[in-house]
């Protein structure tokens, strides 16, 4: 880690919002977890929400931030575990190692789908699925999802940005993995939430889940957008565009007030954008969920 990513790393960490009132503490674990790794260099059980828990070795970027800041996409993960209950499905689309799968189905109870291609990462998502004794509640799947069935060929060793190769693109290490639509996978099953983390690849994901999107029952999607899909020649706009057809406001969420507040577009403070309908029936969830204590916090 360079000197510049490592004060970015530990700025980040000291305002983090579960971390800005204990920034001593939070640098403290920050320093603990670098210090144990660099002697031991050992695998870790890291116990999280409501009994979650995660494995979690030096290097894995996202899951180290939740190591050292509780939630690291604070207002999402909130978001999640606030809105979900142990009736809902959950899809996680490119679930990487799993977080978002751990706090819907292991910490919130929900059922869920994880789709993650490149096999490595698939490895430790299924790990975590174990560890958390989530086999019978998630379905996972080693490939990716587009606009039809087919296969894609991926990066496969830059961790939590592996993406779809681009038409041109070049890779040093690289897979081809099956791909098929979130329909298709779905087999008619109508989830509650969906999150999507494609690094840029959610133009053709979106196009083979028209069926899914329009489900009532879909209140939410979480989508990382942040300027990726310009590698394939996508346009964030006309995602907006469509999301807006399918009936979704995009939003962000304050999770200490359990406030929705509504974009004109997407977040430009965050990766990812909230897109939300039957606010009213979220707003009612969302007030009646739980609260959870991380970090001496509480939301």
């Amino acid at each position: 880690m360079g000197l510049g990513n490592a004060f970015s790393l530990l700025r980040f960490i000291a305002n983090h919002p579960l971390n800005r009132d204990h920034k001593l503490a939070a640098l403290g674990r920050f320093a603990r977890w670098q210090i144990s790794q660099r002697i031991w260099n050992e695998e870790v059980v890291h116990e999280w929400v409501n009994g979650a828990r995660f494995l979690v070795r030096r290097g894995e970027a996202g899951l180290t931030q939740n190591v050292y800041d509780g939630l690291h996409e604070f207002a999402d993960m909130a978001f999640l575990l606030h809105l979900l209950r142990p009736e809902d499905l959950f899809v996680d689309v490119g679930a990487n190692a799993g977080s978002y799968t751990i706090l819907a189905c292991a910490a919130a109870g929900a059922e869920g789908y994880a789709v993650e291609p490149v096999p490595a990462t698939y490895a430790r998502l299924s790990e975590n699925m174990r560890i958390n004794h989530l086999e019978e509640r998630v379905k996972s799947f080693n490939m990716g999802l587009g606009e039809k069935p087919g296969s894609l060929e991926f990066t496969s060793d830059q961790d939590t940005v592996n993406h779809a190769l681009a038409e041109g693109e070049a890779a040093a290490n690289s897979v081809k993995v099956p791909m098929t639509t979130l329909d298709l996978l779905l087999e008619g099953r109508r989830p509650t939430l969906i999150k999507i983390d494609v690094e840029g690849f959610e133009t053709p994901v979106l196009a083979g889940a028209s069926t899914t999107l329009r489900a009532p029952t879909l209140l939410a999607v979480i989508m990382e957008l942040n300027g990726s899909g310009s590698r394939y020649g996508y346009d964030e706009g006309r995602i907006l565009e469509s999301m807006v057809g399918y009936g979704f406001q995009p939003c962000t969420y304050e999770p200490f007030e359990r406030r929705i507040k509504k974009l004109d577009g997407k977040n430009l403070n965050e990766g990812n954008t909230l897109f939300l309908r039957e606010q009213g029936e979220i707003e009612a969830r969302l007030r009646s969920a739980k609260q959870i204590e991380l970090h001496g916090k509480r939301f």
